[in-house]
């Protein structure tokens, strides 16, 4: 993430942090020798990296997995009557 050497276009901003992320910047800054706008690039890159991993479908094959770790079984013709078994028990 070499803003400086990509040429990046860099769209300014002001942002209110609570003191206690402020601080960490200021050491974190410090600790690497970087400039306190670079620590929060990364960090923000960083927690959107993070953040994109958790998509819908990843976490659905996860339930998927989990279901044939444990021989899960649900309804043969779920595909066909989804909405019978989503909604049915609501209409009282």
């Amino acid at each position: 993430m070499l803003y400086h050497m990509l040429k990046l276009s860099m769209l300014r901003t002001y942002l209110y942090i609570p003191d206690h992320l402020g601080k960490k910047i200021k050491i974190t800054s410090k600790e690497e020798n970087k400039s306190k706008a670079q620590v929060v690039r990364e960090v923000m890159e960083l927690g959107f990296k993070t953040k994109e991993r958790k998509s819908g479908g990843e976490t659905l094959l996860k339930i998927a997995e989990l279901g044939k770790k444990y021989n899960l079984k649900g309804p043969r013709d779920l595909s066909k009557n989804h909405d019978k078994y989503l909604w049915d028990h609501y209409e009282g």
